[in-house]
């Protein structure tokens, strides 16, 4: 048996402006503690100074919503791992499906990203989920499989030091989630192919992302296999987050 402890994290989008993220911030600072959960958000590069600054010792963690696989160099755009650790970042998103969607990031350079991210001590949360095509397709578990493969064959030994989440691409941002049910037979899933690689694999943290709202929060998190949940849409209110965060619990 294991008690593995929450971790609920804010991934902003390109979301946020000044003095939205100034407002947010407060909101989540001034509900502190989170007994039950570790806490994170993850914001665009440009606000990550700021976020820096005002996180600093609150026990709420920050990190990034993407990383380079290189270590630097004439890669015109792309931030480092080295550059993220400068600002304090424990976390950096990989393979969002937005990512793999819209700049067509393959498997392999997902995996690239996460070995990257944890050479300078950050800790990847490796995103892998289905189409909805795929998932009506009855093709959802060699879907995230492989998604999942390819990071595992990359970090080896370390794969036990990232974070998984899972993400059907059908439930992001539309209002539909799956079902507690559904979640966590994924999540299942995914702890098998862990434990197959290593032994850390039922101290490891997996996330459900998707839809999370504050009134179907406490049900998905207190599946057997999931251990909180990447937040979009909600992260984007103190309140919302706020009361998933406390639904950890």
């Amino acid at each position: 048996m294991t008690t593995r402890r929450k971790l609920v994290v804010g991934n902003w989008k390109m979301h946020g402006s000044h003095a939205a993220n100034a407002e947010l911030l407060q909101g989540i600072l001034a509900a502190r503690p989170f007994a039950a959960a570790d806490v994170a958000v993850c914001a665009p590069f440009p606000y990550l100074s700021e976020v820096a600054v005002t996180l600093a010792n609150s026990g709420v963690a920050w990190g990034a919503q993407d990383v380079s696989a290189h270590a630097q160099g004439a890669y015109t755009g792309e931030v480092s791992a080295a550059m993220l650790q400068e600002f304090g970042c424990r976390f950096a998103i990989v393979g969002h499906s937005e990512r793999r969607a819209y700049h067509g990031e393959t498997d392999q350079q997902v995996a690239d990203k996460a070995q990257a991210a944890l050479s300078k001590g950050l800790t990847p949360i490796v995103c892998v989920g289905e189409t909805l095509a795929q998932r009506e397709a009855g093709e959802t578990e060699a879907v995230v499989k492989r998604q999942l493969s390819a990071v595992i064959h990359t970090l080896g030994q370390c794969i036990g030091e990232i974070v998984v989440a899972y993400e059907p691409v059908w439930a992001i941002g539309t209002g539909r989630s799956a079902s507690p049910e559904q979640a966590q037979a994924v999540h299942a899933v995914l702890r098998a192919q862990l434990a197959a690689a290593t032994a850390r694999a039922a101290d490891m943290k997996l996330l459900y992302g998707g839809s999370v709202k504050p009134d179907n929060a406490a049900i998905l998190f207190s599946q057997a296999d999931i251990d909180g949940g990447l937040i979009g849409g909600a992260a984007l209110k103190a309140a919302d987050f706020v009361a998933i965060a406390r639904a950890a619990g």
